[in-house]
């Protein structure tokens, strides 16, 4: 048996040092914020009205407004020459996140009055809608800020998956058998909506399940190929980490070309959710700021 050999780039060390460094700092900054939450929310530090809690609310409120901004980028040909959209797409994020995070602190993560209570929960909503319009939005373009995927892209990813992992099919018949049956599972027709809604719930982890049972199947296959062959410890694994990449990169495409279609549809009926609570969110975030001004 020859070993497996294509062209995959390994990631440099330097690139995986500074991956990890950068989940540090999110883990850091995220024990941060919460060590900051629980001071506020019991420490007593500040009260909503005082001038602290007031900028700290006006600050999230202008942050929260701004979100408009890309919307208005998209759809006002006037405005096609202030950036590139998604420079805009990392601003409206941005702002999505930090200002709810700023709201939440000049609320002192209590609710108040009864107009206060409706923004609060407004934003809270918008929030937790903008987290899963953002998860659905990864699903169907290259990146979070890349461009949207297409049906002829995905074909073309796959089928050169298909040519990379005839070196995998080679180390045993039944590795070739398993990933073609998971094939025709992922885009077998079928008639009734709640089988489908089951597939498409089930399909990425049926993916991740077999995968795992391929790959174990080769490292054993590989591992008794080097004793009979008297491979190096490092061949052998260079041979199963190609393996590995080949495996889960034609069982990734499976997935992301027979589910494409439905993250599009999950993404417009988001598309048509989000969009009223924007409004309820601006009609009593306005409500609240009157209304604190008034009395």
């Amino acid at each position: 048996m020859n070993s497996i050999s294509v062209g995959i780039q390994v990631k440099p060390g330097a690139e995986r040092a500074l991956l990890w460094m950068w989940r540090v700092s999110v883990a850091l900054l995220a024990l941060l914020v919460l060590g900051m939450a629980w001071l506020v929310a019991f420490g007593d530090l500040f009260k909503p009205g005082s001038d602290l809690g007031y900028n700290l609310g006006l600050a999230g409120g202008l942050m929260m407004l701004s979100l408009l901004l890309y919307p208005l980028r998209k759809r006002v040909r006037a405005l096609d020459r202030l950036g590139r959209m998604d420079s805009w797409f990392r601003y409206h994020m941005f702002m999505g996140m930090g200002g709810p995070l700023l709201i939440l602190f000049h609320s002192t993560f209590r609710t108040g009055s009864m107009n206060g209570s409706i923004a609060l929960y407004a934003m809270l909503l918008v929030a937790l809608s903008g987290m899963v319009g953002r998860f659905v939005y990864r699903h169907i373009h290259n990146g979070l800020y890349g461009r949207a995927l297409t049906l002829s892209e995905l074909e073309a990813e796959f089928k050169a998956r298909q040519e990379s992992i005839g070196s995998v099919f080679s180390l045993q018949p039944d590795i070739e058998k398993r990933l073609k049956e998971f094939h025709q599972l992922a885009f077998a027709e079928l008639h009734s909506t709640p089988r489908r809604f089951w597939r498409f719930m089930t399909l990425r982890h049926k993916g991740k399940k077999l995968s795992r049972s391929v790959r174990h199947d080769a490292k054993k296959i590989l591992a008794a190929e080097a004793k009979k062959q008297n491979w190096p410890y490092a061949q052998l694994m260079l041979n199963y980490s190609l393996a590995k990449r080949h495996i889960d990169d034609y069982i990734y495409a499976i997935i992301r070309l027979a589910q494409l279609s439905s993250w599009v549809k999950l993404f417009s009926l988001w598309h048509v959710a989000h969009v009223p609570f924007i409004y309820l969110l601006v009609f009593s975030g306005i409500a609240h700021v009157v209304a604190v001004h008034l009395y």
